[in-house]
């Protein structure tokens, strides 16, 4: 269901049959009740039994409505290619999940399959009928497309612009962190350390290819409880787990029937590509992606790489405010039932940063704005051992800038560099 939200079937999908059966109802409607076709003035329809005038105008709007369709499917077709040479392959999962493409696919589908419904009720046979209202609300449907196509091509000149991407991209990470991390962090931080591996723990391998894309805890505790037995997940989500090899160890395994494995198996969604649904590191790649094409010397745009890294702080600055994840999960309280690997701050960082950090060695204003968002990022995170962890990211920084920057260069990077060390207490 996430994919198929996310793609470019389920919605327009819904839509256009929407008002396919709008269109057949509202004809079928009309010929039950004639006295609907009266509401409808005389100037736009002299004869309300002349099906000809009925036929003509559905069709004709039938007929332009799909040649509208291929226009649009062309812009989104273009719009994916450029994106995703431009910036990044990754981001055409955001683009896919643009709910105003998806809606202006639905809405001329939409608008074909209400004419094509409502066409064979215009005939001549065996006693002339001509559906005037439902006529009349494919008009309206018409110049309601006409708006709508005006607003789609003002929405996708925004959409390609870097900003916007961005902007989109480091949004749905928010808002999934605070789908994950529902509660905000306690002044008093409480660590949650994994428990430690059991002695009698068999593995219970993969049987397919790819990523980790969707892990359902509820039900991994629940056949775990029911088989009182204990699960241990080896693989974070967004990890690549190969056929055959360790998904989890199980204590007790003898207790798992071959149902039960299956069922186990069906707990996690393994895919060829990696989603949005819950990795959190994968919307910070994708920014990354941008970034570092954006430094890169065939390109040279260090302003969108400084846009990129000010998204992945305010990523960070969100993950660092949210209680951190556990990674024990019991039931009743007490009894472990399944333990699993989150990510942790330290490996944020490390994705967010570092590879930016190498290629922008001899760009003063992203290293700049690099150690700026580690500040940020570490004045509003309340644990001292994350502040160290920013801390090093920016000596890092600063001692790579060195093989590269003049002295005088160097001075603005360690002048930030220390307000930083002031800041932590280092």
């Amino acid at each position: 269901m996430y994919n198929l939200r996310g793609g470019f079937l389920l919605r327009p999908l819904i839509i256009a049959l929407a008002l396919g059966l709008l269109g057949a109802l509202f004809s079928w409607l009309e010929e039950v009740a004639p006295a609907i076709s009266d509401l409808v003035p005389r100037t736009l329809f002299p004869s309300h039994a002349d099906p000809q005038v009925a036929q003509v105008i559905l069709g004709g709007i039938a007929g332009s409505i799909m040649t509208v369709v291929s226009i649009v499917f062309a812009i989104v077709l273009m719009t994916l290619t450029l994106a995703s040479m431009q910036f990044s392959p990754r981001i055409i999962v955001s683009f896919a999940r643009d709910r105003v493409t998806q809606w202006t696919l639905g809405i001329f589908l939409g608008t074909f399959c209400y004419c094509m419904a409502a066409l064979p009720a215009a005939r001549s046979k065996p006693e002339p009928f001509a559906p005037v209202a439902t006529v009349m609300g494919a008009m309206l449907l018409a110049l309601a497309c006409v708006g709508w196509l005006l607003f789609f091509i003002h929405h996708i000149t925004q959409a390609i612009s870097v900003s916007h991407i961005v902007d989109r991209i480091a949004g749905e990470t928010v808002a999934m962190i605070d789908t994950l991390m529902p509660e905000p962090r306690s002044a008093r931080l409480i660590r949650h350390e994994p428990e430690p591996p059991g002695l009698d723990e068999t593995p219970i391998p993969s049987d397919v290819s790819g990523y980790m894309r969707f892990l359902d805890i509820p039900a991994l505790v629940g056949i775990a409880k029911s088989s009182h037995v204990t699960l241990r997940v080896l693989r974070r989500v967004g990890q690549f787990v190969p056929s055959g090899t360790p998904l989890l160890m199980s204590t007790k395994a003898v207790r798992l029937t071959s149902e039960k494995l299956a069922e186990i198996r069906d707990a996690f969604d393994i895919g060829p590509s990696r989603t949005l649904e819950q990795d959190i590191e994968f919307g910070l790649l994708q920014i990354v992606d941008i970034a570092l094409k954006a430094i890169s010397p065939a390109v040279n745009d260090p302003t969108t790489a400084i846009t990129s890294i000010d998204q992945l702080s305010r990523i960070l600055i969100r993950f660092v405010s949210r209680a951190p994840l556990a990674p024990s999960y019991y039931d009743p309280p007490g009894i472990l039932r399944v333990s699993f690997p989150w990510i942790d701050f330290d490996h944020l960082v490390n994705s967010a940063f570092e590879q930016i950090r190498m290629y922008a060695k001899g760009d003063v204003a992203v290293s700049l704005r690099l150690l700026r968002a580690l500040a940020a990022i570490a004045a509003a995170s309340p644990d001292p051992a994350e502040k160290r962890r920013l801390y090093q990211q920016a000596r890092r920084t600063v001692a790579g800038c060195a093989e590269r920057l003049n002295e005088e260069e160097m001075r603005p990077l360690r002048a930030r560099l220390s307000l930083l060390e002031t800041m932590i207490g280092t």
